[in-house]
């Protein structure tokens, strides 16, 4: 243990050696007059592919019929000449006709071989090699190069050539250092595969992981073909408030804020609803928003606090014109990103050209749960039922509440295939129309794809007195401790009463839709810069150091424990044999989300080491956020009989270190984490 821990602190100096020698280096260069950080601007004429899309098609066009040399029957000497000769006729004659071109970008790779050495340039759209001989580009700039260093940013001008080997390169004329960089990046074949420091270290995992790259070029791709597709159809894109007295438009809990210029307590938006139906009430009678909305919620593989929605509205149609809108627009964004109306996800192929399912709530229910809710007269009857299939409810809770309960834990999870799920019950749409053959309904959608609900759609609620009851529900709500009850908004009520026309809305959770359009995996793999717990406080947010790399030291940190006081050792003795019994495993963490309802306990998913996920319930919520447990190994029981908590079954008992502070009731929960390299499943004796 001894050598491993000196071992680490050797490598933390050699680390910190290399980091000094690169701003030696910046000295260096700024003292001769050639400091990278005073130039400005630098003239790109083209990026990696596209030299190398010009030199195929100049190739083809000037040895287009020239054909490979015949080399059969020739020995091995014979057979290089021949090669070689060819090669060199080629040159000559491409060279005569050089494309020249200038290109920027970051140094990835570098090879010095006396006066003449190559490196690999990465740009926006590849990466491309670059041929740099002392003859050409000068006997300094040659010598600067050689100390240069991975991850320096340069310019290149020179003209484009294919090598011996076949790749397409650049002869570099011209060589200019515009950023010299001071930091190391990850090691080159294995690139920076930790998630949470790909999280907050965005810019390192762009550069050093090209599919992240492509996610958010397709997401932004999205967007623009969401605009495309909505232009076509002469809707206008409009900007609403962020920061309202009221935040209404959705079930979820607000962030609150001051607004110090007028001493008034504002909400964060968590809906773009209200406003655009105020414009609908103007006469703008097709208007959309994309904006980012802010919800005080947990963070899990598919929710983040702030997230980007984009809700439409379109005066004189219901939710039926609302569902061709969406499947047209569902099929048009898939062609248009993906080539294709046929799309993978998690190797699961999604069919987005084929009519999507229609079925109602009601129907989706009785198809997979075997109930009935047309024929349950009654909240009572409604709340047996809900005891008898062990689904935990809220005494305020009506039956329209229980359906929605039923469907979420009998028919999400096997809606693949995209479904419109339809015709929801009043109680849980508070700005939805009606359906007039029957008022405990409602004229609502929502689209369900890869089990996810992916957008949700209303015949909007246009009559003033109905929607002022909806509200007063709501408040009632509220009061009953439902923190994500809506609220009575009078401004949007006047606005109604002065008169909306019949309109269908939708709303569309981007991130949810970039998640399923490029395979990616959880909501932070489509995000730029998703909300990630501080690391020791605001400054140190992104976990790096504000210390220049000389003063990092290689020391353990020191922890202050004069104010914890330690459980005393149990005085009785336990049966060895008994104890003996509980089977304790090392499990991986492969999912982590917060309990809906429990302010205390997180669910996790694991990974046992058989094969099968380990559902487990922790009451750690107080002391670690979701996403910051999401890759860690930690140690469980797994021979518990499983414990229903919140209605889910928990399968075992993860390990946390308890302690109390002194002369405090308050307890302190820390989880056993353990090394990586340990498997999952391993067992612990």
């Amino acid at each position: 243990m001894a050598n491993q821990n000196n071992n680490k602190g050797g490598q933390q100096q050699d680390v910190n050696q290399l980091l000094k020698v690169r701003r030696e280096k910046l000295q260096n260069l700024q003292e001769a007059g050639k400091d990278p950080f005073q130039i400005t601007k630098y003239d790109v004429t083209h990026h990696s592919s596209d030299v190398k899309e010009l030199y195929n098609a100049h190739e083809a066009e000037i040895l287009g019929d020239r054909k490979a040399p015949d080399v059969e029957g020739l020995d091995d000497a014979a057979k290089r000449e021949v090669i070689n000769n060819d090669y060199n006729e080629r040159r000559e004659i491409m060279d005569a006709k050089p494309i020249e071109v200038s290109i920027a970008g970051r140094m990835m790779f570098k090879r010095v071989m006396g006066k003449a050495s190559f490196c690999n340039i990465q740009d926006l759209k590849g990466n491309i090699q670059v041929y740099v001989a002392r003859d050409n580009v000068g006997e300094d700039s040659y010598a600067d190069f050689k100390k240069s260093d991975i991850g320096d940013i340069y310019g290149v001008k020179g003209f484009a050539f294919r090598t011996k080997t076949g790749e397409i390169s650049i002869h570099a004329e011209e060589i200019t250092l515009l950023s010299k960089s001071l930091q190391i990046l990850p090691e080159k074949f294995h690139g920076l595969t930790d998630t949470d420091t790909r999280y907050r270290q965005r810019y390192v995992d762009l550069i050093m992981n090209q599919e992240s790259k492509e996610v958010f070029i397709k997401r932004s791709q999205i967007l623009k073909e969401i605009r495309n597709f909505l232009a076509g159809r002469d809707f206008m894109e409009v900007e609403t408030p962020m920061l309202v007295s009221n935040a209404g438009g959705a079930a979820a809990r607000p962030f609150e804020t001051h607004y110090n210029a007028l001493n008034e307590d504002v909400k964060l938006r968590i809906s773009l609803e209200l406003y655009l139906k105020r414009l609908i009430v103007g006469g703008l009678e097709r208007v959309f928003e994309i904006g980012r909305v802010f919800r005080n919620e947990g963070v899990d593989t598919r929710h983040n606090p702030e997230f980007t929605l984009m809700e439409l509205y379109q005066a004189y149609t219901d939710y039926e014109g609302m569902m061709e809108l969406t499947e047209s627009m569902f099929r048009y964004l898939a062609k248009k990103v993906c080539g294709s109306t046929k799309i993978s996800y998690n190797g699961v192929e999604i069919d987005l050209g084929k009519p999507f399912a229609r079925m109602t709530m009601i129907d989706a229910i009785k198809k997979y749960a075997g109930v009935d809710f047309d024929q349950v007269p009654d909240d009572a009857a409604a709340k047996k039922l809900a005891d008898e299939h062990h689904i935990e409810y809220e005494e305020r809770h009506k039956k329209g509440d229980i359906v929605n309960l039923f469907f979420e834990e009998y028919c999400e999870k096997e809606l693949i295939q995209p479904t419109f799920i339809m015709d929801h019950p009043i109680e849980i749409s508070p700005l939805t129309k009606k359906k007039p053959s029957d008022p405990t309904k409602v004229e609502r959608f929502e689209l369900f794809c890869n089990t996810w609900e992916m957008c949700n759609a209303y015949s909007e609620l246009n009559d003033p007195i109905d929607q002022r009851e909806r509200f007063a529900a709501q408040d009632a709500n509220a009061a009953a401790g439902d923190d994500e009850a809506e609220h009575t908004d009078e401004d949007f009520l006047n606005a109604l009463e002065i008169g909306m026309p019949p309109t269908g809305g939708i709303g569309y959770g981007i991130d949810r839709l970039v998640m399923l359009l490029t395979d990616s995996q959880a909501i932070r793999d489509v995000l730029l810069f998703p909300t990630m717990k501080s690391i020791g406080g605001v400054k140190a947010e992104n976990g790096v150091s504000s210390k220049p790399s000389e003063e990092v030291k290689a020391e353990p940190e020191k922890i202050d424990f004069s104010n914890v006081k330690i459980e005393p050792l149990f005085e009785e003795e336990v049966d060895f044999d008994t104890f003996s019994k509980s089977d304790f495993r090392a499990v991986k963490v492969k999912e982590c989300v917060a309990v809906p309802k429990s302010k205390k306990l997180l669910q996790f998913t694991l990974d046992d080491g058989t094969g099968t996920d380990r559902t487990i319930l922790s009451g750690i919520h107080a002391y670690y956020e979701p996403e910051e447990l999401v890759g860690k190994t930690l140690i469980a029981i797994t021979n518990l009989p499983p414990r229903k908590m919140m209605g889910i079954e928990s399968c075992g008992m993860l390990l946390s270190a308890v302690n109390n502070l002194k002369d405090s009731e308050d307890e302190e929960l820390h989880l056993l984490m353990v090394d990586n390299h340990i498997p999952a499943g391993a067992k612990l004796y």
